[in-house]
């Protein structure tokens, strides 16, 4: 596996930069064009405290990856070009990701949210089928979410990056994309009280008491479908009609009233 960090990106798109152009604030989009472009210097992040954090971290991370999944991580800071689109960079090999969050901004989803059009960016430039994001939080807590490759979004980036290149070529400003991200798939870990649900308890309650009576019902088709006869492809009687599908398959339906008429 190999890990891909921020650098200074200003002659291609980055999966940092598509977590800009993926976004919703037009101030930050604004800011990258311009810095494409070369009318402005990189913001200078050296005193921002949780960047700094996450970089302080960030080897700190790896090693806390491998030595709590056994995977290795190699060609560390590596980068290639796309073959192709030779504006779009990113590192070599399957993508992981160090980050660093505050504990009070932290959920998984959120997480898995966040920085999903930078990891289905990494992902696309270098074929890999799924990716790792491993975070630390300020509250001493690890998480390790692994997500995969969704082509769809992934088209979706790579159109709206395509957009933003032409922008920076010809100095048109860029707008808001404005696509929403795939909802991250989250490993279900948590046990939740739903006592204080109102609709939970009125759909308990609905659920304990029809139980017997699905069960009945389950039942009865298991035996009537035991005495409908091998050659018959319809029976009918008592207000219930069977058919044989000519897979074999049986279904039931309900007569408003019984048919008089004798199955043949």
């Amino acid at each position: 596996m190999h890990v891909s960090r921020s650098f200074q990106r200003r002659y291609f798109i980055g999966g940092s930069d598509a977590r800009v152009i993926m976004g919703d604030d037009e101030a930050a989009l604004l800011r990258l064009w311009r810095e494409k472009r070369a009318e402005i210097e990189p913001e200078d992040l050296s005193g921002n405290l949780v960047v700094q954090l996450g970089l302080a971290t960030e080897e700190l991370n790896r090693r806390w990856y491998q030595t709590n999944t056994g995977q290795m991580l190699t060609d560390v800071q590596r980068r290639i070009r796309h073959p192709v689109l030779r504006w779009m960079a990113e590192a070599t090999g399957a993508v992981f990701e160090a980050k660093f969050m505050l504990p009070w901004s932290f959920s998984e989803e959120a997480a898995a949210e966040k920085y999903m059009p930078q990891l289905q960016h990494n992902m696309w430039v270098v074929a890999a089928r799924s990716a790792v994001l491993s975070v630390i939080t300020g509250g001493g807590k690890w998480v390790e979410i692994t997500t995969h490759a969704d082509p769809l979004y992934q088209h979706l980036i790579i159109t709206a990056e395509r957009k933003f290149w032409r922008c920076v070529e010809s100095g048109e400003p860029p707008r808001l994309f404005g696509v929403e991200p795939p909802k991250p798939r989250i490993a279900a870990v948590r046990i939740v009280d739903m006592s204080a649900s109102n609709s939970w308890a009125e759909f308990a309650d609905l659920f304990r008491s029809t139980r017997q009576a699905f069960l009945d019902h389950e039942r009865s088709k298991t035996e009537l479908k035991a005495l409908m006869p091998e050659d018959a492809k319809e029976a009918i009687g008592h207000g219930i009609r069977a058919k044989r599908s000519k897979s074999g398959a049986i279904s039931f339906d309900l007569l408003e009233s019984e048919n008089s008429r004798a199955a043949l």
